[in-house]
């Protein structure tokens, strides 16, 4: 029996791409968007999470992301 791994490959890809701060953040300190300056608020780690829960919604469900092993 093979495991599917499309979900923790896709889950893990997604939280570091979209950890606030560490590549963007948005929105910013008085800016919509900055990059690069690893610092975050409450409002932007709230708007992350929606857009994470969006982009994992869409790759896991509607495109049916698998990764097999074994």
């Amino acid at each position: 029996m093979a495991a599917d791994w499309g979900p923790v490959v896709i889950s893990v890809v997604l939280f570091v791409l979209l950890s606030p701060g560490l590549l963007f953040q948005l929105p910013a300190k008085g800016k919509v968007v900055a990059f690069g300056n690893m610092q975050t608020s409450g409002l932007s780690i709230l708007v992350h999470t929606i857009i994470f829960f969006g982009l994992i919604t869409i790759f896991l469900l509607a495109i049916g992301v698998h990764i097999y092993s074994g």
